[in-house]
């Protein structure tokens, strides 16, 4: 059984894998901000935690923790000409220095960890390129820089690795995908013709921070449908 921090874990990607990881006999400290959640799972708990905070506390963990996932993230699609340099900075606070913030806390407990792993999420629209996608894709290429910076700090201890998923049915992706009109648009951009779903990424986390992935580390791995790879 191995201990692993969910930061994020009410809803989304983030729940669907504290409840899969559960379900495994691994033990899930799950964090949550604006969605409380319960779980019937003893194995699984939730602690409220705003990633914003200037000091963000960490005292429910054990000692040794073998994996963290860091879930917190924001879809704004807007024209460049329209979003403020605050906006950039919001987004870069939540995704990039919340992230950073938890790594640092994390890592007296990671370093006694058995095939430790931190896995961060970045999106397809840092490789593409793609209108619209300024604020997302900014913080985001700051995650992929990171990940490999860190992967190679830390190694061989610790591996880092980052999901760049495209569009996936979640709460934070509801806005694009609430008619059929535009669930049909948005399966039919991608090669296999179907939006993702939170089992797909949570069955790709799992296995990253597992036994099975021990070789894999520094690594942006394109959970996107063959958006970022194929022309069909």
């Amino acid at each position: 059984m191995a201990n692993y921090l969910i930061i994020g874990a009410s809803s989304g990607i983030g729940q669907a894998l504290a409840l899969q990881l559960a379900k495994t006999s691994h033990r899930v400290y799950g964090t949550y901000h604006k969605h409380t959640a319960n779980s019937a799972s003893s194995n699984l708990t939730y602690h409220h935690l705003n990633v914003l905070d200037e000091h963000c506390e960490f005292e429910f963990l054990p000692d040794q923790l073998d994996g963290m996932i860091y879930c917190p993230g924001s879809i704004n699609l807007r024209s460049f000409e329209r979003i403020k340099p605050a906006d950039f900075m919001l987004d870069y606070q939540l995704q990039v220095v919340g992230a950073i913030k938890t790594i640092q806390a994390c890592l007296p407990k990671l370093k006694q960890g058995r095939n430790a792993s931190i896995t961060l999420f970045s999106t397809v629209a840092v490789q593409l390129g793609l209108p619209f996608h300024s604020q997302v894709s900014a913080s985001k290429g700051a995650i992929e820089g990171l990940t490999k910076a860190l992967a190679a700090e830390y190694a061989p201890l610790i591996r880092v690795n980052c999901i760049a998923p495209s569009l996936t049915d979640t709460p934070l992706a509801s806005s694009l995908l609430n008619t059929p009109q535009k669930q049909e648009a948005g399966s039919l951009r991608h090669p296999l013709k179907r939006t993702g779903t939170v089992a797909d990424m949570a069955n790709m986390i799992e296995f990253l921070i597992s036994e099975k992935a021990s070789w894999i580390s520094g690594q942006i791995l394109h959970i996107d449908g063959g958006l970022s790879t194929l022309r069909t």
